[in-house]
């Protein structure tokens, strides 16, 4: 099978993560995949904010945990969070933010990294203390979150669940 084609299809969502950081390098690999992603007429309405300092880290995690209801942490110990917004006036900020976040899923799995991704963005970026952080950040204008990629080693090698039947219908 090809290289490419077996990333994609052996990807999984990891939710068990090493402590240590990933390394600059890695965190450039999986962003350029993501800043590489189509988007609706170019537009390119999305953007990464990436995030390794612990401080908003768990910050994000503790806003995120409290729209989800609960004290345990969403981001399962991931120690990168790459939060994808997109601007709210496009007509293709979901779709855009959405392919953003899973060039870098792809990305992270292609090098040897764990992903997953988490909602909620939306609404973190809804409140006061998300526009707050929008504002600290430079982000001026209106954003929407679309989700948040988290990133690290997977200390997990979950195995591929079986796919639904009638998964594809073919009209030839």
């Amino acid at each position: 099978m090809n290289e490419a084609l077996r990333v994609l299809c052996e990807r999984r969502s990891i939710r068990k993560y090493r402590p240590e950081q990933i390394t600059r390098a890695e965190l450039d690999a999986v962003i350029e995949a993501g800043v590489c992603a189509p988007s609706g007429r170019n537009g390119q309405s999305a953007v990464i904010v990436a995030v390794q300092d612990k401080k908003t880290r768990d910050q994000l995690s503790a806003m995120n945990a409290e729209i989800l209801g609960v004290k345990s942490d969403p981001f399962y110990g991931a120690p990168t969070v790459l939060v994808v917004l997109a601007k709210a006036d496009s007509i293709f900020a979901v779709q855009d933010g959405s392919l953003v976040l899973g060039n870098l899923q792809n990305a992270a799995k292609a090098i040897g990294l764990g992903s997953c991704w988490i909602n909620r963005a939306k609404e973190c970026f809804e409140t006061e203390e998300g526009k707050a952080l929008l504002k600290k950040w430079g982000l001026e204008g209106d954003y929407i979150g679309v989700g948040n990629c988290i990133l690290g080693y997977p200390a997990e090698d979950p195995a591929i669940k079986p796919r639904k039947e009638n998964y594809v219908t073919y009209v030839l």
